[in-house]
């Protein structure tokens, strides 16, 4: 049962976004007088009530619907060029690297292709690539736990962000399912953000990989800007920013 401070909290933070509609992060915090890291897991808590889109806390309620991200329906979407545009990332994976693959279908194929002799560390927080990366033999899996979301296969908790801080990434491989040119990056759950964006902080590199499908495409949580990656990477090759 909720503590009365929490309550509390949680009726000022929709109290807040009843009348302005959105509030960044630090806002909601100095608000509510506690840390960011507070007000993202009591959002994280409570997804019938809020969602946080890229630095942004909205009401739940304000999504509306169809946007949702189904497994089974994403592994048969594309996946010829999922293939390819990971083949080209897996080029990029050398031998004691250590590596972030986010969670989604089009990395699964990553997952898959990555060499069985090859000694590398791989981070992953989803039941389907953690499956797949069971079987190499000289990789070395850290999975991430917390709480299974069915529809995507990941696994998300509170210390996710934390644990992930403490590794040494070298290259980060992240997912997702909008790109567009001018609003940036998006994915369908907001869950997954607080860990996509600490990937990407925590990697020395940082790689986009999504078929040219997710092109000029926008889904509901927004994460990161196209500027933030070395390269985007399709099944049409890498891309290096300028």
């Amino acid at each position: 049962m909720a503590s009365p401070a929490h309550a509390a909290r949680l009726q000022s933070l929709n109290d807040a976004l009843s009348r302005d509609g959105v509030l960044r992060l630090r806002e909601a915090a100095q608000l509510l007088q506690v840390s960011e890291m507070t007000v993202r897991r009591a959002v994280s808590a409570h997804p019938e009530m809020f969602a946080y889109l890229g630095g942004y806390i909205v009401k739940a309620s304000d999504l509306g619907a169809g946007s949702g991200y189904n497994l089974q329906e994403e592994e048969r979407s594309q996946a010829l060029a999922k293939s390819a545009a990971c083949a080209h990332a897996c080029s990029l994976i050398g031998p004691e690297d250590t590596v972030f693959i986010d969670c989604g279908t089009t990395l699964e194929h990553l997952a898959l292709q990555l060499p069985p002799d090859l000694p590398v560390t791989v981070i992953c927080y989803s039941l389907n690539l953690a499956t797949r990366l069971a079987s190499k033999s000289a990789a070395r899996l850290v999975m991430l736990g917390g709480l299974f979301h069915q529809g995507s296969a990941a696994f998300v908790s509170a210390n996710s962000c934390t644990t992930l801080a403490g590794f040494g990434i070298t290259k980060a491989f992240i997912s997702a399912g909008g790109i567009d040119a001018q609003r940036g990056v998006s994915c369908s759950n907001m869950y997954e953000v607080p860990i996509k964006q600490q990937a990407i902080r925590s990697a020395h590199e940082k790689y986009l990989v999504a078929d040219s499908s997710k092109f000029n495409r926008l889904k509901p949580a927004l994460f990161a800007s196209l500027s933030e990656f070395d390269a985007i990477i399709s099944e049409k090759g890498i891309h290096r920013q300028p």
